[in-house]
């Protein structure tokens, strides 16, 4: 732990005193402290983009058209300009500071979607050793489908859907996979895990989980389906054992017909052979909200085909699980370098304390133990790793604003970080909006924030319901 505030004295004690093994880059992380978002330029003169985020390496700022057409890659920079006084501080920043090319290189644009289709603005999956990115295009949704082929009843279908993976650095477009007359949910990237270089995507129209293997040379290689038959010869021994398999189906508990109208939700990767799949009724499975349906847990080796776990949504064990090893369900890489700081109730003392506080305040816990598994699967790459959402540096305020990439509803007063070694230390504030503020307190607004993951950097996009222009600040050191 350091012993002073100052940079200069942590610069030097650190020169002269050596970390105990394995702690650091915890130690380093603490600069953070001294390093933070100190300016804000408000109302950036800025491309009518959508936004979507910084990839987990801070090389790249992902952004797309408002028509939903084209993807749009910008490489950060930094703000630069001369100053002939001694103290450049006390001047104003130049006029080049408002406009969004001081701060970002646009490196090309990509036309993505075609025929009826458009970009899925939420959906982004990113492959840092490779620098390769997964993005989805679809056309509309259609409802009240007959279930031909194998549907499911109630799940809607869409035409068509792509995948594609670009190379981040070129825009080269390297691989497409097409699936046709299906539904997977691209919100959020729900419908699709990656885990190194395996991505699994899951079909709720048809109840299939596709496993692929994205390959050096940008290939999307088939590994495996895992549905109505999860060997090869599955459909063989099915058809050659009609009688066998009735007799098993008659023998088994009375909840069978419970499970087998279950439907596969969404999936996570826990390791190379073990996925985490959720299962639910239809009408969870196609609901925003499907925290009020019953669910169940999985967990399923892709190798051996056996279920090794079956928990229920309400399993006070999956639940001791889910609080003493969280870090497990977060991870989608063993080797990044970025993603492995998140802070959690497993790995940070002010988050577990935080879940504590919540579960001793639940009237019911098997309510809490529901409302806690309602994140389960976590959705991949969901959450930032900037340094100032690390719990152990400061404090702020949940309700506002945190790592886990979703719109929030926006506030005219500033978002405060708070230091967790002196708490009563404002360290820095953001603040989404105009800088005077809103003239209409009755419009409903949102904002968004992307923070990079290294760098004292964050943009912050508020808008309302009603298709007006965004504002955009930018939050940097100066």
């Amino acid at each position: 732990m350091f012993k002073s505030n100052n940079v200069t004295a942590r610069l030097f004690e650190r020169q002269i005193c050596t970390p105990s093994p394995g702690t650091s880059i915890h130690r380093a992380r603490r600069f953070y402290e001294n390093i933070v978002p100190s300016y804000t330029v408000y109302d950036v003169e800025c491309p009518d983009h959508s936004f979507r985020k910084f990839t987990d390496d801070g090389l790249y700022l992902v952004s797309f058209s408002r028509n939903h057409q084209d993807l749009i890659v910008y490489r950060p920079t930094w703000l630069s300009f001369s100053c002939k006084d001694e103290d450049c501080d006390i001047h104003d920043l130049p006029s080049k500071a408002r406009k969004f090319e001081s701060f970002f290189t646009q490196l090309y644009s990509v036309t993505l979607a075609s025929s009826g289709e458009l970009i899925c603005k939420d959906f982004f999956l990113y492959m840092e050793s490779n620098q390769f990115g997964l993005f989805a295009t679809s056309t509309a949704q259609i409802h009240d489908v007959p279930p031909t082929g194998g549907a499911i009843q109630g799940v809607p279908s869409v035409e068509k859907i792509t995948f594609h993976l670009l190379r981040l650095e070129d825009g080269a477009i390297l691989d497409e996979r097409v699936f046709h007359n299906d539904y997977v949910n691209l919100a959020h990237s729900v419908g699709a895990f990656l885990y190194d270089d395996l991505l699994a995507i899951v079909s709720l129209r048809f109840q299939r989980i596709h496993i692929l293997q994205i390959r050096d040379s940008g290939d999307l290689v088939d590994v495996r389906a895992i549905g109505e038959f999860c060997r090869e010869d599955d459909e063989l021994f099915l058809n050659s054992n009609s009688q066998r398999v009735q007799c098993l189906k008659k023998k088994f508990y009375f909840h069978f017909q419970d499970y087998i109208d279950l439907i596969i939700w969404k999936v996570q990767f826990l390791d190379r052979q073990h996925l985490l799949i959720k299962f639910g009724s239809v009408d969870g499975g196609v609901s925003r909200n499907a925290d009020s349906h019953p669910s169940f847990f999985a967990v399923y080796n892709m190798e051996t085909t056996d279920i090794v776990a079956f928990y229920q949504n309400s399993a006070d064990e999956l639940y001791l699980l889910f609080e003493l090893f969280s870090d497990h369900f977060h991870v989608s890489s063993r080797s990044s370098l970025h993603m492995n700081f998140m802070s959690s109730h497993s790995n940070n003392i002010h988050a577990l304390e935080q879940l504590r506080c919540t579960k001793n305040k639940a009237t019911s816990f098997p309510q809490f133990v529901k409302k806690m598994m309602a994140s389960l699967p976590f959705s991949c790459q969901s959450q930032s790793p900037s340094p100032y959402f690390d719990q152990s540096l400061f404090r702020f305020d949940e309700k506002l604003i945190s790592a886990i990439d979703r719109h929030r509803q926006s506030t005219d007063h500033p978002i405060k970080f708070i230091s967790r070694r002196q708490p009563n230390i404002l360290k820095f504030k953001i603040k989404p909006g105009p800088e005077a503020g809103s003239t209409d307190g009755r419009t409903k607004k949102i904002c968004s924030f992307l923070f990079h993951p290294i760098l004292p950097l964050a943009i912050s996009v508020q808008q309302t319901l009603f298709l007006q222009a965004s504002v955009v600040n930018i939050h940097f050191r100066r």
